[in-house]
C-alpha cells in the first residue's frame, strides 16, 4: 500500500467542538487547516443522537446545556444558534420529619415562590438572605474572571486585586466546604450550593487541592452570570453550526480517520493515520493530554478518571410529584436527588472506598420542557418528555461490571421514586445508561473524564513563565509546534470553545498574522 504525504499549515487532531472553533478562526486567518476525527462525525461530546430505538428523539447524549461559551465568541464565529433561559433554576424535593413531602424551589429570578419555599424548609428568611449574599459574592468573582476568558491568561495578582478579599478567600484560597458550612445552616441548602463544585469532579468539599473550587468557578462564571441555557435543537445544533462555519471558512474536515502517531520535529510535525501522512507546520490537539502523550510516544504514568453516571430517559409524560408541585415547574430546571450536603459527602466517602454510593446523588434535567424540536412530529404531539440524570461520585471502581451498572440505575430510580406519586417504570419508553467506561469507549476520553482531567485555574500563577504566545494563552505543550486546543487546555472543560479560541489566538500571535484577543 502506497503512503501519501499531504501538506497543511495546521492539522488538528480530534474533531470536538473546540477543534471546530480553532479550525474556523485559523482558516479565516488564511491558513490551510485539516481536522482529523476518528469517528464518522464531528462534535465529540457535543452531539445529539437517536438514543432510543423506535422513537424519534435526538437527545443530547453527553453534554446538554451551555453556559461557558462566551456570547462574544459566538458572535465572532457567526453561529446561528438559539439558547433559551429557564424560569426554574432548581427544585430539590425532600421529606419533612413528619413524613410529609415538600421541595425547595429556586427560581432563576427569585420571587415569592422561592421565598416561601425557603421559609417552609428553614422556618424563616435568614437562609435565603445568606443565599443571596453568597451568590452576590460569586457574581463579583465572575465579573472579574469572565471578561478575561477570551484574552491571554491574567496574572493571579491582577485577578485577586479585582475581587473582594473575603470572597477570594472563600472561593479561591480555602476549600469550598469551609465557606458553605460557615455561611449556611441548612443541610439541603448547603448541598444545593455544593453540587456545582462536583459536576464531573470526584472530590470532597474539603479536598485540599481545591479541585472542587475550580469546578465551582467554571460552573458559575459563564458570561458573568453563570446561567446554563438550553440549546434549541440540542447539542447537535451547536456542533452543526460549528461545522458549518468551519467548512465555510475553508477548513478541511476528515472523519473516520483515527490518528495513530504524532511526531514533532524542529521544522514540522508529522501526523499519521493508516496509509496517510500529514506534514504540518503546527498541530493542535483537541484530544485529552493523556491521549496526545500516547500519540507522541511518551505515555503518562497517571491517567484521569471520570466519576459520573449518565442516564437518558424517554418518558410518555412527566411523573407526578408527592409534593404536589406541577412537574412542568419542578423538572424545568435542575432537579436535585440525594444532594444534601451530608449525602454528598457520604457518597464521596463510600465511592472513595470502592463502593457504589448507597444513595444515588445526582440531578435531573428535562430538555423537552424548554425545546420540543428534538422530538419527531409523532412524539412532539404527545406528552412525551426526555429526562437526563447526571450522577455524582461513581468512578469506574464502583461500576465494575454490568450488574453493578444495573444496580446503580436501580438506585437512581429509587432516589427519584422517593419523591414521586406514582412508579416511574410504566412511563419509561426508553432508557440509556452511560458509565465513565462507556464514555471512554465512545469518545476516547481517558477514564471517561468529561474534562480530560481536573480543571485548572484560568490564570497565570505567581512566577509562572509567560514568554511565548502558547504559555500566555495556556495552550503550551513540551513541543513548540504542538498546542492544546481541547478541554485539556488551561481554560478547558464544558462546551465553551475557550480551548479552541485560545489555541488559535496563540498561533496567529506567534505567526504575526492577526489578533484574536476578544477580551
Amino acid at each position: 500500500m502506497t503512503s501519501t504525504t499531504e501538506h497543511r499549515d495546521v492539522v488538528i487532531v480530534g474533531g470536538g467542538h473546540n477543534a471546530l472553533v480553532a479550525a474556523t478562526l485559523l482558516a479565516r486567518a488564511g491558513l490551510t487547516v485539516a481536522v482529523l476525527e476518528r469517528l464518522e462525525h464531528v462534535g465529540g461530546a457535543a452531539v445529539s443522537a437517536q438514543a432510543f430505538p423506535g422513537h424519534e428523539a435526538r437527545l443530547s447524549r453527553y453534554s446538554y446545556l451551555v453556559s461557558l461559551f462566551p456570547d462574544r465568541l459566538r458572535e465572532e464565529l457567526g453561529l446561528r444558534l438559539e439558547l433559551r433561559s429557564r424560569d426554574t433554576a432548581s427544585y430539590s424535593p425532600y421529606v419533612r420529619d413528619d413524613g410529609s413531602p415538600d421541595g425547595l424551589l429556586v427560581e432563576t429570578v427569585v420571587g415569592e415562590p422561592t421565598r416561601e419555599s425557603f421559609r417552609r424548609l428553614t422556618g424563616g428568611d435568614n437562609e435565603l438572605v445568606a443565599w443571596e449574599r453568597f451568590y452576590a459574592d460569586v457574581e463579583g468573582l465572575a465579573a472579574a474572571v469572565a471578561p478575561t476568558l477570551l484574552g491571554p491568561l491574567p496574572p493571579v495578582r491582577d485577578l485577586r486585586a479585582r475581587v473582594d478579599p473575603a470572597t477570594w478567600r472563600d472561593l479561591v484560597e480555602r476549600p469550598l466546604g469551609e465557606a458553605i458550612e460557615r455561611r449556611f445552616t441548612d443541610d439541603l441548602v448547603r448541598g444545593v450550593v455544593a453540587t456545582d463544585a462536583l459536576i464531573g469532579t470526584f472530590a470532597s468539599l474539603h479536598e485540599p487541592s481545591l479541585t472542587q473550587n475550580r469546578c465551582f468557578l467554571y460552573h458559575l462564571v459563564g458570561n458573568g452570570t453563570g446561567e446554563w441555557r438550553v440549546p434549541v435543537g440540542g447539542m447537535g445544533a451547536v456542533t452543526g453550526e460549528l461545522e458549518r462555519v468551519a467548512r465555510e471558512a475553508g477548513a478541511e474536515i476528515v472523519t473516520g480517520t483515527p490518528v495513530e502517531t504524532v511526531s514533532a520535529g524542529e521544522d514540522a510535525v508529522l501526523v499519521t493515520s493508516g496509509d496517510r501522512t500529514w506534514r504540518a507546520a503546527h498541530v493542535l490537539s483537541g484530544v485529552a493530554p493523556a491521549v496526545l502523550a500516547d500519540l507522541l510516544g511518551s505515555p503518562v504514568d497517571t491517567r484521569p478518571e471520570g466519576s459520573q453516571l449518565k442516564v437518558n430517559l424517554l418518558l410518555s409524560r412527566l411523573p407526578r410529584l408527592r409534593s404536589g408541585l406541577d412537574p412542568q415547574v419542578a423538572f424545568a430546571g435542575t432537579l436535585h436527588l440525594g444532594e444534601s450536603y451530608t449525602e454528598l459527602e457520604t457518597a464521596h466517602t463510600e465511592a472513595s472506598a470502592g463502593r457504589l454510593p448507597s444513595r444515588a446523588a445526582g440531578e435531573v434535567y428535562c430538555h423537552t420542557l424548554t425545546d420540543r424540536s428534538i422530538l419527531g412530529p409523532e412524539l412532539a404531539a404527545t406528552e412525551a418528555q426526555t429526562l437526563t440524570y447526571f450522577g455524582l461520585h461513581t468512578p469506574p471502581a464502583t461500576l465494575g461490571d454490568a450488574a453493578a451498572t444495573e444496580d446503580a440505575y436501580a438506585r437512581v430510580v429509587t432516589a427519584l421514586e422517593e419523591h414521586l406519586a406514582e412508579p416511574l417504570s410504566p412511563l419509561v419508553l426508553g432508557v440509556e445508561v452511560k458509565t465513565p467506561s462507556d464514555i471512554e469507549t465512545a469518545l476516547a476520553m481517558p477514564g471517561g473524564h468529561i474534562f480530560h482531567g481536573d480543571l485548572a485555574w484560568p490564570r497565570l500563577e505567581e512566577g509562572e513563565p509567560a514568554d511565548t504566545p502558547a504559555t500566555r494563552w495556556g495552550v503550551a505543550t513540551a513541543h513548540p509546534r504542538v498546542l492544546l486546543c481541547g478541554s485539556g487546555a488551561r481554560r478547558g472543560g464544558a462546551v465553551s470553545g475557550l480551548g479552541g479560541h485560545a489555541a488559535a489566538a496563540a498561533l496567529v500571535e506567534q505567526l504575526g498574522i492577526g489578533d484574536l484577543d476578544l477580551s
